[in-house]
């Protein structure tokens, strides 16, 4: 036997005894980390994309189904606005080439597909980058390919040059549903709304352009007083001005108190005096409808809206077959003049031979089940 050995176990059995000895036991591997289940975060969570479950529709179903019986939109979504009247002036048949020139959510690209099949085309106009490509998602998973549907990047102004890309000269139909989309106004990052606090851009395509905040800075009071005046009919626009022209304002709330302060720093008229008695839980003097529509005006004013609805409303007649109709949705009179005035002109000119000489207003059932429709204006024309 090897005389080693023994003096071998003899230091081992001291070494045990020996509290500062390294232990020779294997490490035991740590617990896994214990994670709290994501839960909703109730009716006051911190985060914006905490806040509603319609944001998750087919885990809360239920939730978004009595939003849509309160008559609200489901945020994150967009409830398209007069959809019969739209496909029933449109009139969309098989074969049919549609230009959807405000795609949004594709509510009514949805309803206009499956009636130009087969052979259709539908060309969807977006200039959201952020938006796009969701649509472009939702309406390829219902069956929607290339062949039928093309989605472009580009506001209505540039309908000539994507027709021109798609080898394509005239088309049977053309909508626009104007003004800013649900989707766009429930994300405070996108700056478009008073609800919450995020900021100050307003921009359709935040990749280009100036924000609304960056347009403040730099705008005068003229012209700012113009925008408000034109683009929003604010009766207040000139106090306004004098107030916000040339001032930094980083956030959507620092904006909307703005505007409060100044129009509480008017004299009040006995008439603003009754009406504030008469509706405590609205905001004094109704200062949240100036801004509104201070809010209204810059948006138009950043996105160049009206200069795009102009470009689209002098190339109408030129891409429409004859025959083919002309839709155009509004929720404002700064939209509704130069639409009316282009439809009426061109029916002089004797390029259409049938317009829409009074507006089309939502159903009141509409009304009821989406108040969103309030303000819409529906008018139409048929190329001669």
């Amino acid at each position: 036997m090897n005389e080693d050995v023994p003096r071998q176990l003899d230091r081992d059995h001291h070494a045990a005894d020996d509290p500062a000895a390294p232990t020779t036991t294997p490490a035991q591997p740590k617990p896994p980390h214990h994670r709290r289940r994501p839960r909703y975060a109730g009716k006051h969570p911190r985060r914006f994309d905490e806040k509603y479950k319609e944001h998750d529709p087919q885990r809360y179903a239920e939730t978004v189904a009595k939003v849509l019986a309160a008559g609200k939109t489901p945020a994150g979504s967009h409830r398209p606005i007069m959809v019969k009247e739209v496909l029933e002036i449109l009139a969309p048949r098989p074969g049919d080439i549609i230009v959807d020139c405000t795609l949004g959510f594709g509510g009514h690209a949805r309803e206009i597909l499956p009636l130009i099949q087969p052979n259709g085309l539908l060309i969807g106009l977006d200039a959201d980058p952020i938006e796009l490509p969701k649509t472009e998602a939702r309406l390829r998973a219902l069956g929607f390919d290339e062949a039928t549907f093309r989605a472009v990047r580009s506001n209505f102004a540039g309908l000539p040059k994507a027709l021109a890309s798609a080898n394509i000269t005239t088309v049977n139909g053309v909508f626009a549903d104007l003004g800013v989309s649900s989707m766009q106004l429930d994300d405070p990052a996108r700056g478009f709304s008073l609800k919450f606090a995020g900021p100050l851009d307003m921009r359709m395509n935040p990749q280009r352009g100036q924000s609304a905040a960056a347009l403040l800075q730099k705008i005068s009071a003229r012209e700012l007083a113009t925008a408000l005046s034109e683009n929003a009919d604010e009766p207040h626009a000139n106090r306004l001005a004098a107030a916000l022209a040339g001032k930094s304002f980083s956030t959507t709330t620092d904006l909307a108190q703005a505007i409060r302060n100044t129009l509480r720093s008017s004299p009040s008229s006995s008439f603003l005096a009754k009406r504030k008695r008469k509706n405590k839980d609205k905001d004094e003097h109704g200062h949240d409808d100036s801004i509104r529509r201070v809010f209204q005006a810059l948006r138009i004013a950043v996105n160049n809206e009206l200069s795009a609805l102009e470009s689209l409303l002098r190339e109408l007649p030129l891409v429409l077959q004859p025959g083919g109709r002309a839709v155009i949705l509004t929720f404002h009179s700064g939209e509704d003049r130069p639409v009316k005035k282009a439809f009426a002109e061109g029916l002089a000119a004797g390029l259409y031979r049938e317009i829409s000489h009074e507006v089309v207003r939502p159903a009141p059932t509409e009304l009821h089940a989406n108040p969103r429709s309030t303000a819409a204006k529906l008018r139409w024309a048929i190329r001669k």
